[in-house]
């Protein structure tokens, strides 16, 4: 099958998105398959002996990071010159917009995937007036699609309630073997804490975003002595949040890959996760993987995850006494962290990738048999357009 991806990020970023992208990638490409990304520039015009299109944008106002990238002529002699059997549109907001206009202009199938709340942003960013908005034109695009996936059977259920049509479930996974407890490192630990090791070690990997509600964990140092927070990953925020809890026990490293990310995630003692915008929350999966209790703000999508607190504890967010609570009980009962630590790791080792990209190529299936069946259909209804079919 030859797939061409349309992808809102793609490397040199960073995130969940990405994440799933480059592990789904590789499984097509052992599979046999064919693939060409359409993504904003900055990353190679190749990955993997992929073509990549990059294509040049605007940054957003509230991520400087994202980029706004319009579609251009360029994509259709791309999309010509490589053939593709379907498009997939990844989270499209405003690039996507080629992929879907592409597939419609081709007569290719068209599957789109949801894995950002934006309508959920617009309350975190004090712009309320536009869920709505949001609501309506994701729905509007992604309804041209045959199939739409979502990442959690939370969003499943949502985006249908909100009329989504033919919506399936997109499920996460992990490299169990990448992100295990065997690499936890005295050293690790010491460079997570600058030099006190012995100090209770909550790590959080992920954006930093204003979204990611992370200034409210803050207080929780002036409360905690014995506590210290370690913060790897990067975004709009970094220079604001790096303020907020400066003179703390703190530490900020921005990205890290590899085996030092492997080692700062099995090196702590939990996983702080104060967001409660998330469609999944990969992230999850890679402390799990680890090894690791998860300290989580309640949300549908979260609590999926932890199969409701088997994992870690769920706080509520907003809630400073009920995240307090929580530490606590995990810093005092060494012997629960340690099973929810277990519990974690064996819940992740039910979720590699295999599962979730062979149902991705079952849904790429589904959606060329509906396109199939729509262009039989319409040849049987416009007996004049039998030549034209075949010409495209």
């Amino acid at each position: 099958m030859r797939i061409a991806l349309f992808t809102e990020t793609f490397l040199p970023s960073t995130d969940g998105i990405v994440t799933r992208l480059l592990a789904t990638i590789d499984y097509l490409l052992e599979a046999g398959h064919e693939l060409a990304i359409v993504a904003p520039y900055g990353g190679e015009r190749q990955y993997k002996g992929i073509p990549v299109l990059p294509i040049r944008g605007f940054p957003y106002p509230f991520y400087p990071q994202i980029k706004f990238c319009f579609p251009t002529m360029e994509m259709g002699n791309f999309l010509r010159e490589f053939q593709p059997d379907l498009i997939h549109v990844v989270n499209p907001v405003v690039l996507g917009l080629g992929g879907i206009y592409y597939a419609k202009k081709m007569r290719l199938p068209l599957i789109a995937s949801f894995h950002t709340h934006l309508a959920a942003y617009a309350y975190t960013y004090h712009v309320p007036f536009l869920a709505p908005v949001a609501w309506r034109y994701l729905k509007t695009i992604h309804n041209l699609a045959a199939v739409n996936l979502a990442t959690s059977r939370t969003m499943v259920n949502e985006l249908m309630d909100r009329g989504y049509r033919n919506v399936r479930w997109w499920e996460g996974g992990v490299d169990t073997s990448r992100f295990h407890p065997q690499f936890r490192s005295e050293a690790m630990r010491s460079q997570l804490t600058d030099g006190h090791p012995e100090q209770f070690i909550l790590l959080y990997v992920g954006r930093l975003a204003h979204e990611k509600d992370l200034d409210q964990i803050r207080p929780l140092l002036d409360i905690m002595p014995n506590l210290s927070i370690a913060f790897v990953g990067d975004g709009p925020e970094r220079d604001k949040l790096e303020q907020v809890f400066a003179g703390t026990r703190s530490k900020f490293f921005g990205f890290l890959h590899g085996e030092a990310l492997s080692a700062a995630y099995a090196s702590a003692d939990g996983f702080i996760f104060p967001s409660t915008t998330e469609t999944l929350g990969l992230v999850l999966l890679e402390a799990m993987s680890s090894g690791l209790p998860i300290i989580a703000a309640e949300s549908l999508p979260t609590k999926e995850m932890l199969q409701n607190g088997e994992s870690g504890i769920v706080y509520r967010s907003g809630d400073m006494q009920s995240l307090i609570h929580s530490i606590e009980t995990l810093m005092a009962e060494p012997s629960l962290r340690r099973q929810l630590g277990i519990n974690s790791r064996k819940i992740a080792e039910s979720r590699n990738w295999i599962s979730p990209t062979g149902k991705l190529l079952h849904y790429y299936e589904l959606a060329l048999r509906m396109h199939r069946m729509h262009a039989s259909k319409h040849q049987k209804e416009n007996p004049s357009s039998k030549n034209k079919l075949v010409q495209i």
